[in-house]
C-alpha cells in the first residue's frame, strides 16, 4: 500500500468527520441514546461522544475506501503472527490464535457495529476460515455490487450473502460454514426476542438462538478489532450458551466494550431502541 493511500485515508477521514459534525448527521440519534442509556454519559458529555464517535467512524471508512486491500494481503498461517503489512503491525490478542482454528470448522460468529468492523471479515478470510455474513442489499444496486464484488471478496470469493430462509441459515451450518451475524441492530420482525441492553429492554435477532435450538452443538464465537497503540488487534472468543441462547453474553460483551470506549461503538447512530419505545426518537 502506497504512502498516498494512507494520507488519502487520513484526509477523507478529516474533511468527512468536520463536514457530518459541521452538519449534525445523527447528532440527536446519539444524542438520545445516549441519554436513553445514561449509565453511559450524562448531558454534558454526549457532544465529545459524538464528535469522538464520528472521528473513528470516519477514520474506519477512510481505511475501508482506500487500505482495505491490507486486510486482503494478511498471512494466512497464524504463525506469521505478528507480523508488518504495508508499515501496519497485525497481531492476536492472547488466546485468540486457538479460536481462530477452531473457527475453520464453522459455527456462529456473532459481532457487533464496533470498531473497524468491516475489517474482520477479510482477515478471517486469509486465515483460511470459511466466512459467510449476512447482509441485508443495501441500496442504490450499483453501491451495492460495489461492497460485494470489491469489498466483501477475498481471493476472489465474496463471503456475503442474503440468506433469508431458516432452511438456508441451517444449510449454512450443515455445511461446516462460519455464519456471521451483526447482532447489534434493533430487530423489528414479529419473532424478535426481548433482551436487555445497555439497562434498557430491546428486541434480539432471533437467529442465532434458532439455530442453537435446531443444531445445538454449534460452537459460538465473538470477534473484534482492536487498535493498541500502532497495532491492529484481532480478538477472539468462543463462548457457552446459557438456556439455549448466545444473545445475553454478547450484549454483556459488547456493554463491556462500550463501557472502555463508547465511541468506538458506531450503534450510537442507529435507532437501537426504537421497536421497544419508539417514542424517545421523536
Amino acid at each position: 500500500m502506497s504512502a498516498t493511500k494512507k494520507i488519502f485515508a487520513k484526509t477523507f477521514a478529516w474533511a468527512t468527520c468536520n463536514l457530518l459534525h459541521t452538519l449534525g448527521w445523527k447528532r440527536r440519534t446519539v444524542q438520545t441514546n445516549l441519554l436513553y442509556t445514561n449509565n453511559i454519559a450524562p448531558l454534558q458529555k454526549t457532544a465529545p461522544i459524538y464528535k469522538a464517535t464520528l472521528k473513528n467512524l470516519t477514520r474506519h471508512v477512510g481505511e475501508l475506501l482506500f487500505c482495505f486491500g491490507t486486510y486482503k494481503r494478511l498471512p494466512s498461517d497464524t504463525a506469521a503472527y505478528p507480523c508488518q503489512v504495508d508499515g501496519w503491525d497485525f497481531k492476536f490478542a492472547p488466546g485468540a490464535a486457538e479460536v481462530l482454528n477452531k473457527m475453520r470448522e464453522g459455527g456462529i460468529f456473532l459481532t457487533a457495529h464496533y470498531g473497524n468492523y468491516e475489517a474482520i471479515g477479510p482477515w478471517l478470510c486469509r486465515l483460511g476460515i470459511p466466512l459467510v455474513a449476512s447482509y441485508a442489499p443495501i441500496k442504490p444496486r450499483w453501491l451495492n455490487r460495489i461492497l460485494e464484488k470489491r469489498i466483501r471478496a477475498v481471493d476472489g470469493r465474496n463471503y456475503s450473502i442474503d440468506a433469508q430462509t431458516p432452511r438456508e441459515f441451517l444449510r449454512l451450518i450443515d455445511e461446516h460454514q462460519l455464519f456471521c451475524l451483526i447482532a447489534d441492530q434493533d430487530s423489528r420482525i414479529p419473532s424478535a426476542l426481548e433482551g436487555e441492553f445497555l439497562g434498557q429492554k430491546v428486541h434480539n435477532n432471533p437467529v442465532p438462538d434458532f439455530l442453537l435450538k435446531h443444531r445445538p452443538q454449534t460452537p459460538v464465537f465473538i470477534c473484534w478489532l482492536d487498535d493498541q497503540g500502532p497495532a491492529r488487534v484481532l480478538h477472539a472468543r468462543q463462548v457457552t450458551p446459557q438456556g439455549g441462547s448466545a444473545l445475553g453474553i454478547f450484549n454483556n460483551w459488547l456493554e463491556g466494550q462500550i463501557k472502555k470506549n463508547p465511541a468506538l461503538w458506531y450503534g450510537w447512530t442507529h435507532r437501537r431502541f426504537y421497536s421497544v419505545n419508539p417514542g424517545i426518537y421523536k
